[in-house]
């Protein structure tokens, strides 16, 4: 396109200034006043800072949507700017959705003209107005995650490449993850390093695919737009001088790519406005760069930084506790959250002897919670990771509480547990053809599709099942040799799974069908973001089994009654529409309750392994727990259990690091009081003898120890014993096979 064809594009899309008011829509400019009545101080700041880099450190609960709306009409109803001028940027299409709203609420006219929303949004639509300097074609489709998985896979398989060593989700989530730090295929280098020089191809081939079809995937979007901007100076111009105000929510949540894009549509002219809050930065493990909002301040020269303290959520002693819990944080901006709510109750700390403790406590304090008048979706139940929550789950529903998963799917849903469960299926039903089309080619096999196709043409026309069509298939020379061979393969390894599984215990026949499957080496060798959870989710269906096989049913196989109470779990939906929130701590972001649970508080659990040894992932970590405790608006409660059952094998964790990071007198610990006897089903249930206060006992783990405490009667009896190399510890007396001595 020549300078002068896209100097006139550019003059069309122009809006003069000097056009009359009534063009914007304006019925009629308010009280300049009436835009900061009701702000404090700190927010006043904000909102009437002249035209310049501001960065607002907003603190969580501190009305920083309140801020950002108000700031709009500011610039809208005293500095003379028209909605045009305005570029308003979000991460959900929902807050975009409700920022306009409030601005036309506020000043009671359209601001049609405004441009407010994601990332991808506001990218996609630079590219439709200019899709033919992006060199995109004009009618130019975009795909989602799923769309874009698939493409991938076809990729593989056209070039013959093995699924099982190039997985899916792995080649994607690199293409993405190249793309979002800047870098097309032709900037790549496989340094003489075969594996990179695979996938370095598997991009081109991606590439060149997309541009044929006129397809953009999500990463794309913010690339192709960079790249406008970066490549057009008229454009990139002529953007500079409408947008002359720039605002960003969330700012510490952005990537590299997207602060750069930002960078360059301002340029030396337009005015930033950046909101975030480096201590709720917990997204780095998806490509957030905590350094920005610590950059920016470096990036450009005098930015005002104005620190909204004053949270409008929590109770004091909430806030006061999370303040200390993060400050134990280097490098950051600093604030100190504060607020005139009032003291409030201490925090709860709960000390279970394992899992299904914990959740016990936890529901039966949800009980009281509900006799009190309070409601079901008052309260949520936070955790680390989402294999936490099956425990939980069973223990709501097994008490009749509503409840919904937020963000995610309840346990029995996941697709890496449906997928272990129909291997489970089809061990104890080869005639099972749902379970059987689930796992036939899970994990990649290579049986393709024409071999599929055959199989059902042959199950429906002799009237068999999947199973026994693969079997005469297998047996007969209608398929291709390589065919034959992988559907075979699978054929033997069922067998082979139903052999070496059938004498042993419930949990060791899971553990063992999802090893020997190949579904553990699948899920972990899955670079995305979310193997490694899928993982512990694979480890806790372990657990389930485990805990299920003390329960012995009649009339049917252990694991028959098994998977039978998985379908009925995972079809029924205990919600009705509502009830308490379940949800990992990433999904509680921008969140509150009056009643949090944030359980699971334990070395190695939260924080996380992968986190120990690393200081910048520890430091996420303890910005995860800020975030977790500053959901709470007047009850939170902290728990964290003795024992913790994982992958078929106790753990005896030591409590978090962060629990010992709150001051002592803002913590109430919760106990059980009651006698304190043996169960009546434990090896000493004929023993009418009961522990004492200072007596010495002996555990088959922990040694000799004094008991100090006691709480609960009969099956839930506890005791809180001093060991003398193990330190203190809660113990339930059903399990802790605890002898006096």
């Amino acid at each position: 396109m020549s300078r002068g064809a896209l100097r006139l594009a550019v003059s069309r899309l122009t809006i003069k200034r000097s056009l009359p008011e009534k063009q914007f829509g304006t019925i009629s400019r308010m009280n300049p006043l009436h835009v900061v009545t009701a702000l404090n101080p700190a927010q006043q700041k904000a909102v009437t800072a002249q035209p310049g880099h501001v960065l607002v450190v907003a603190g969580a609960g501190s009305g920083k949507t309140r801020v950002l709306v108000h700031r709009i009409a500011w610039l809208l109803e005293t500095q003379r700017s028209a909605p045009h001028n305005i570029f308003a940027v979000t991460f959900t299409n929902k807050a975009a959705a409700e920022m306009r709203a409030r601005i036309e609420a506020m000043l009671r006219y359209s601001v049609g003209n405004m441009w407010v929303g994601t990332f991808h949004g506001l990218a996609h639509r630079l590219l439709r107005t200019h899709w033919r300097e992006a060199s995109l074609p004009e009618g130019f489709q975009i795909i989602d995650s799923e769309d874009q998985r698939r493409l991938v896979r076809r990729i593989i398989r056209t070039l013959g490449l093995d699924e099982a060593r190039w997985p899916v989700k792995q080649v994607q989530s690199w293409i993405n993850a190249q793309k979002e730090a800047g870098m097309r295929c032709t900037q790549l280098h496989d340094g003489g390093d075969p594996w990179r020089r695979q996938i370095i191809s598997l991009y081109r081939e991606y590439e060149a695919t997309c541009r044929r079809s006129g397809l953009v995937d999500f990463a794309e979007l913010l690339l192709r737009s960079h790249d406008l901007l970066r490549d057009h100076e008229e454009l990139a111009a002529h953007y500079r001088s409408r947008f002359r105000h720039i605002l960003v929510d969330e700012f510490q949540d952005t990537n590299g790519l997207q602060y750069a894009w930002i960078r360059l549509l301002a340029g030396d002219q337009g005015w930033l406005f950046m909101v975030g809050d480096d201590d709720q930065s917990i997204y780095g493990w998806r490509g957030a760069r905590i350094e920005n909002i610590h950059r920016f301040p470096q990036d450009y020269a005098n930015v005002l930084t104005i620190r909204l303290e004053q949270n409008y959520r929590s109770t004091r002693t909430i806030l006061t506790a999370a303040n200390a819990v993060i400050a134990n944080n280097q490098g950051r901006l600093g604030k100190n959250l504060w607020t005139d709510v009032g003291v409030g109750d201490p925090l709860h700390l709960y000390r279970a002897f394992n899992d299904l403790d914990e959740a016990r406590f936890i529901v039966g304090r949800i009980h009281q919670w509900l006799a009190q008048g309070g409601r079901a979706d008052q309260a949520a139940i936070l955790y680390r990771t989402s294999a936490q929550s099956r425990v939980l789950e069973e223990a709501l529903a097994a008490q009749g509480v509503p409840y919904r998963v937020y963000g995610g799917q309840r346990f029995y849903e996941r697709a890496e547990i449906k997928d272990a469960l129909a291997y489970l299926r089809l061990i104890a039903n080869r005639d099972d053809d749902a379970a059987f089309e689930r796992v036939v080619n899970t994990p990649p096999r290579a049986i393709g599709a024409r071999t599929l196709e055959k199989l059902r043409l042959v199950a429906r026309e002799g009237g068999v099942s999947l199973w026994q069509a693969a079997r005469d298939l297998a047996a007969g020379g209608a398929l291709a040799a390589r065919a034959r061979t992988a559907l075979s393969g699978f054929l033997a390894l069922l067998a082979r799974l139903d052999e070496d599984t059938a004498a042993g215990p419930l949990d060791e026949r899971v553990a063992g069908v999802i090893e020997n499957s190949g579904l553990l080496e699948y899920y972990r060798r899955d670079k995305s973001n979310h193997s490694g959870t899928r993982v512990e989710n694979l480890e806790e269906l372990v657990s389930a089994a485990r805990q299920f096989s003390y329960d012995q049913p009649e009339g049917e196989s252990l694991l028959g009654a098994f998977l039978a109470r998985a379908a009925l779990e995972s079809g029924d939906d205990p919600s009705g529409g509502g009830g308490v929130h379940l949800m990992t701590l990433h999904s509680a972001k921008g969140l509150e309750f009056p009643l949090v649970f944030l359980c699971g508080l334990e070395e190695g659990l939260f924080p996380h392994q992968r986190s120990l040894n690393d200081p910048g992932k520890l430091e996420e970590e303890r910005r995860l727990c800020y975030v977790g405790m500053t959901r709470a608006m007047q009850v939170l409660c902290l728990t964290h259990a003795e024992v913790r059952r994982i992958h078929n094998a106790d753990f005896y964790p030591e409590p978090s690091r962060f629990l010992q990071e709150i001051p002592m007198d803002l913590v109430r610990e919760v106990r059980l009081r009651g006698s304190v006897s043996w169960p009546r089903y434990t090896p000493d249930a004929d023993q009418a003898d009961s522990f004492t206060l200072g007596q010495r006992v002996a555990h088959p783990k922990f040694g000799k120890g004094v008991v100090l405490n006691y709480e609960g009667r009969g099956a839930h009896a506890r005791v809180q014993v001093n060991f003398e190399h193990a330190g203190t510890k809660w113990l339930v007396l059903a399990y802790a096979n605890l002898g006096a001595v």
